[in-house]
């Protein structure tokens, strides 16, 4: 047995940390050690309220009984089986109850291992899609401004934030994008979906005149952006993009890796605005962030088009060597039952109200010029320090996190996305130290 490393390391200088600032980590380190329910607690033995989940996936809380157990009993029975020409019985039940409670006609599931695999699976898809139905041409993608779809090179370059893509040259060719729906002068202080920006879904329209819907394969957007700092659609916004979609041909998908699995008081973000995509990709919850797992899940006709041809040969060219784990498939149906059993999936829409109220007391807290919610998830945006940008935000990040909230930062706003097990008196307690936090910055 390893011996348990519930302490800070002598080096650290090994671990190249991603999506990190690793200078000054290293210089003043923030361990984690262990989990349980709303809380972590760090190498120095304080409790510190998670109000992210984790990084947006731990929606049932840390260290759930149902799932640790399930994955203990599965490491011990089947470790793992290949998914390339061969099958274990609880990839396929895991698939049926995912198909369960998904949105109505995303009625398949190809498994990876991340948002990011999820997402070039579900471009990937699209593209080999109209190839089968004879329309070669379309391998155009449209994603949008400040979007975020991971960290490969479709997902980079089918998504907007800068700092994502700057390093890295052309990524793939034949990209465009739409605008971003964030619209501060007109849609400060929000609740819910904000009533201005419809319009903007019309830029679609702007854009199939540009290249022709006949070389655009689909348009990829997260029905809220949540890596980019919580930017909610506009009353419509949705809707409108389905319907240009399906006037044109073009697929419509949803990355849900963030907003599946009841972060907005609904299973998925689908259900709440009343739009289905042709293809959602998922990730994050649907382990509850215990073990790496993405789904993709597609409509009936876009599998059924695929299955044609001699039926000794593979159909779809794409996989990897973990689609379908065994471990994280018992770790993924003993979340859904837990979500089911504690009915964490629409939790959100009971504590929605609250979580709105409270957010949105912060209105007069130094630096604050905006705060925006929908379900549990929610941002407040704070005015940028002239010549500093993201500093300020981050030394709330780091001063929450010293008197213990885990908070999340991208740019210069604080994301909040606690796991849907929260209390009123945690929302409150996560509200008070959002704002000793402001209270005490620059």
């Amino acid at each position: 047995m390893l011996e348990r490393l519930d302490k800070r390391p002598n080096d650290l200088s090994a671990f190249w940390m991603p999506f990190t600032a690793n200078r000054q980590f290293k210089q003043a380190p923030r361990m984690l050690v262990a989990a349980q329910d709303m809380h972590y607690t760090t190498d120095d033995g304080r409790k510190v309220l998670d109000g992210t989940s984790g990084l947006w996936c731990v929606n049932a809380g840390h260290c759930r009984p149902k799932i640790t157990e399930a994955i203990r009993e599965q490491a011990g029975k089947l470790d793992y089986a290949p998914a390339f020409q061969m099958g274990h019985p609880i990839a396929f039940e895991f698939a049926n109850r995912l198909v369960d409670v998904a949105p109505e006609g995303l009625d398949h599931v190809f498994f990876t291992n991340s948002g990011s695999e999820s997402v070039e699976t579900a471009l990937k898809i699209a593209l080999a899609y109209h190839r089968v139905k004879g329309e070669g041409s379309r391998t155009r993608l449209i994603g949008r401004e400040r979007g975020y779809h991971g960290v490969n090179f479709g997902g980079t370059s089918v998504g907007g934030i800068v700092n994502n893509r700057k390093m890295f040259g052309t990524l793939l060719t034949g990209v465009d994008h739409l605008p971003h729906t964030h619209l501060l002068t007109k849609n400060a202080f929000s609740r819910g979906e904000p009533e201005h920006g419809v319009e903007l879904a019309d830029e679609l329209e702007r854009i199939v005149a540009l290249h022709d819907a006949s070389t655009i394969a689909a348009v990829i957007v997260e029905p809220v952006a949540g890596s980019a700092g919580v930017l909610i659609p506009p009353k419509g916004y949705l809707k409108r993009l389905r319907e240009i979609c399906d006037k044109h041909g073009i697929l419509l998908i949803f990355d849900e890796v963030i907003t599946g699995f009841g972060r907005l008081g609904t299973p998925f973000a689908a259900d709440y605005f009343g739009v289905v995509p042709d293809i959602m990709t998922t990730a994050k919850g649907v382990t509850n962030g215990v073990i790496p797992m993405g789904a993709v899940f597609v409509r009936k006709e876009i599998h059924d088009a695929f299955m044609t041809g001699p039926e000794h040969m593979i159909e779809f060219f794409h996989g990897y060597t973990y689609s379908g784990n065994p471990i994280a498939c018992a770790a993924g149906l003993a979340t859904l039952e837990t979500y089911k059993e504690e009915g964490l999936l629409n939790r959100g829409e009971e504590l929605g109200a609250y979580w709105e109220n409270a957010l949105h007391s912060l209105k007069d807290a130094p630096h604050v010029i905006d705060i925006r919610n929908i379900g549990l998830v929610g941002a407040i945006e704070l005015e940028p320090i002239p010549g500093q940008p993201t500093k300020r935000a981050f030394s709330a990040f780091l001063k929450a996190f010293e008197n213990g909230l885990l908070m999340r930062t991208t740019g210069d706003i604080i994301a909040l996305s606690p796991p849907l097990i929260i209390t009123k008196d945690q929302i409150d307690e996560i509200v008070d130290q959002v704002r000793k936090a402001l209270n005490a910055i620059d």
